[in-house]
């Protein structure tokens, strides 16, 4: 039972987020992508501290670091200083960034609905949800 149940959750979520990575593609960004700039859209500001985007981005900040340059040199993002802090960084969401993140959002849901929301019962959603939920804070990295 645990065996089974662990290969079910690895396959499964590894066959989810590539297809979501798939039908992000021809919009330009990947799951991770879109991770990043949902943070920072909900952030204060449309910014965020680099080491609070890395736990919320679910990366670690070495990763972090190297991925926001990648927006940063496509205008998606950029890096401001901190005026409390000289070592810390901010990642700020552009105006180029919400607009491909606003732009993308309606096939993004349409996607996680149709590969995830559609085949489970709402019962099946809230367990998944309080297990995840559950779990999550126990993982550090």
């Amino acid at each position: 039972v645990e065996m089974r149940a662990w290969r079910s959750v690895v396959h499964g979520t590894r066959h989810l987020f590539a297809v979501l990575d798939r039908d992000l593609k021809p919009h330009g960004l990947s799951g991770d992508d879109y991770g990043v700039l949902v943070a920072l859209s909900e952030a204060p500001d449309g910014r965020c501290r680099m080491a609070e985007l890395a736990d919320a981005a679910a990366e670690s900040r070495s990763r972090l670091s190297h991925h926001i340059g990648r927006l940063e040199s496509r205008g998606l993002v950029e890096r401001t200083s901190c005026p409390e802090d000289r070592r810390g960084q901010f990642a700020v969401i552009t105006p180029a960034g919400r607009d491909l993140l606003e732009a993308t959002a309606p096939h993004h849901v349409a996607s996680v609905r149709e590969h995830f929301i559609s085949q489970l019962s709402p019962d099946e959603l809230a367990t998944l949800g309080e297990v995840f939920a559950r779990i999550a804070p126990t993982l550090t990295d």
